[in-house]
Parts: structure tokens; sequence; C-alpha cells
């Protein structure tokens, strides 16, 4: 299958711009570039953050995978959620502690709403009136 121009201009950035991210830990650089591409070219910016979305999500499934394989395919923890951009080790480590540590709120069934009167019907006109012709 033929990978158009557009595809393979984003895909490399991508690939750049996610390398720079893990190498000088800049977590801003993906959308600086986005941001630069979208100034120019919406389709390539549009295509380059697909492609970072497809490989951060590549990522996060690969390591699960690997967990799995690592457990003897026993039951693992549910996958978290994607990381929060801008958030510290630690933050990110408190974050994913409380939402750990909540539990599910029984849900509060909700007061049926009242029932709607019906309609009241238009009065028949009485006869002897004329008709309302539309046309």
């Amino acid at each position: 299958m033929a990978e158009s121009y557009v595809e393979k201009v984003a895909n490399e950035l991508a690939d750049m711009a996610l390398a720079d991210q893990k190498a000088s830990g800049d977590i801003g650089i993906v959308d600086m570039i986005g941001d630069v591409l979208g100034a120019s070219s919406q389709t390539l910016q549009e295509t380059y953050l697909t492609a970072v979305r497809v490989r951060r999500a590549e990522e996060r499934a690969r390591k699960i995978l690997g967990e799995r394989i690592e457990n003897g395919y026993k039951d693992t923890p549910k996958p978290k959620a994607a990381p929060l951009q801008g958030l510290s080790e630690e933050e990110k480590e408190e974050a994913e502690a409380a939402i750990a540590e909540e539990t599910p709120r029984e849900a509060t069934p909700e007061p049926a709403p009242e029932p709607e009167p019906a309609p009241e019907e238009p009065a028949k006109p009485t006869v002897g009136m004329p008709r309302r012709v539309t046309r």
C-alpha cells in the first residue's frame, strides 16, 4: 500500500518529536510541532497528531501485553488512563493513588418525570363558518 507524502512526513515528524520528548523530557515539544504544522497545513497537523496518538496507544498496548507475558497470562490490573501531560512523576503517582482509592458511588435513582398533560383538542368550528383554504 502506497503511503502518501503527507502521511510519510507526519510519521517521520511524529517519530522525531516523540524521540525528542523522551530524550529531553520536554513534554511540550509534541504540541509545539503540532502548532507549527497547523499554522501552515491543517491536513499535515491532523495527520501528525493522529500518528502521535497511534504511537502512544501502541506503546501502552505493548506494555500491557508484556506485563501479561511476565505474569504468566494471569489476571493483570486494569490499564491506566493515558498519562496526563505536564505532571511530574510524583504528581502522576499521587493522582493514580487517588483514583485507586476512590470507590464507586451508588447511583441514587432520579424521580420519575411528571407526566405531561394531554394536549387539548382545538375547538371545532361552528356550523356556518367559512373554512380556511390553504394553498
